[in-house]
């Protein structure tokens, strides 16, 4: 058997070299990896959609508590965040002068008292006199009207006590209606008037309270493009609202929006509202900051996660799937009180076509993708 020789063994390496070269540049000039997404398929939809409004609270009233009579203060008989009834005692006055008065007025009645019937002795006794002929009607006149003044006396003495009593209950400043305290500012023994400047406390009425929160005109235009009439019955025509509280939860009381601000707001073109709400367990204090939360009922229409769109040059995309696989931009337009999680599209899209779902920011338009679609189902399960 011949050996190989050293041509043909070279000949041979250079092959296996070559072949080796042939399949790294094959695996380096592949075709690139495909990447998966998540699409859906557009259909029509119906839902709906809660707009949040950010909005401050405050009480149906918010009575300033004011001294009528000038004191010191001798007593504090709530605190301040209490609930309290109309007519609760709030503060104790001491004032000394008014309790002198009275006891004055007491006594004046009782002097008036004694005058009225002596008075009336004396019309009793001169009356026979008069009948009989015995003295003249003058003195009989002059004796009734002795007793009229006094009587008028007794009735300026009556006014007087009942004045003094008023004063007196002065002293004790109540709560004028149901609610809640607020701030304290003076403490025992602090020097009071009519003519302070900062009211002993404030108290809320919460029975009711009001929401107040701000809407963008177009915004506004939306909630109300199908009710007819002025202003004022498209208002009375929107629905019932909700409120989201600080903690997150939503109160269990619907409200209702009641006015509105005939005037928009030049500088933020935003109209002012105000929503009433119930408040039985005063649940809800004065000075909150809390959500309302308005629902837009949408039919038949286009609605697309929010996720599935980005923002460039102050327009707003969607990325479509084409029949090649292919991606391609789609300026969309949205209702402004869309909210949640989804947008409301009014153009860019239509039913029928395959949209991207995440991650779109970062897709280049005409990338080929492997999609990978999503069933209504699961993409608007918490859509209601």
């Amino acid at each position: 058997m011949n050996k190989p020789s050293f041509l043909s063994i070279l000949a041979a390496s250079l092959i296996i070299a070559s072949c080796g070269k042939n399949d790294k540049s094959a695996q380096a000039g592949g075709a690139p990896q495909i990447k998966e997404y998540k699409t859906v398929t557009l259909q029509p939809e119906s839902a709906t959609l809660n707009s949040d409004f950010p909005a401050s609270i405050q009480g149906q009233q918010n009575i300033e508590i004011r001294p009528r009579v000038e004191g010191y203060i001798d007593k504090i008989f709530v605190d301040e965040g209490a609930v309290v009834k109309a007519g609760q005692p709030l503060f104790k006055i001491s004032a000394p002068e008014y309790e002198q008065q009275v006891r004055t007025a007491t006594a004046s009645i009782k002097s008036a008292q004694a005058e009225v019937s002596s008075a009336k002795l004396a019309v009793n006794k001169v009356k026979p006199l008069v009948e009989k002929g015995i003295i003249s009607k003058y003195d009989l006149e002059s004796a009734q009207y002795t007793y009229e003044s006094a009587m008028a006396s007794l009735a300026q003495a009556n006014a007087a006590l009942v004045n003094a009593k008023v004063n007196l209950g002065y002293t004790t400043v109540t709560s004028p209606v149901n609610g809640v305290v607020g701030s304290i500012p003076f403490r025992l023994g602090s020097l009071v008037s009519s003519n302070t400047a900062e009211p002993l406390t404030t108290v809320s009425s919460i029975g009711n309270v009001y929401a107040y929160f701000a809407m963008n005109e177009k915004v506004l235009l939306n909630f109300t493009k199908d009710a007819g009439g002025s202003l004022n019955q498209k208002i009375k025509s929107m629905p019932e609202v909700s409120l989201v509280l600080s903690d997150g939860s939503t109160y269990d009381q619907k409200g209702k929006i009641e006015t509105v601000n005939g005037l928009i707001n030049t500088e933020t073109g935003t109209v002012n509202f105000r929503a009433r709400f119930p408040n039985p367990k005063g649940v809800i204090r004065s000075g909150s900051s809390t959500t309302v939360q308005i629902p837009n009922f949408v039919k038949d229409a286009i609605i697309i996660p929010q996720s599935a769109t980005f923002e460039l040059q102050d327009k707003m995309f969607a990325v479509v799937v084409g029949k090649d696989k292919k991606t391609r931009n789609a300026n969309i337009t949205v209702l402004d009180n869309s909210a949640g999680n989804y947008y409301v599209v009014t153009s860019g899209l239509k039913p029928g076509d395959e949209i991207v779902l995440e991650g779109v920011a970062s897709l280049k338009e005409g990338t080929e993708i492997k999609p990978q679609n999503q069933s209504l189902e699961t993409v608007y399960a918490d859509l209601k």
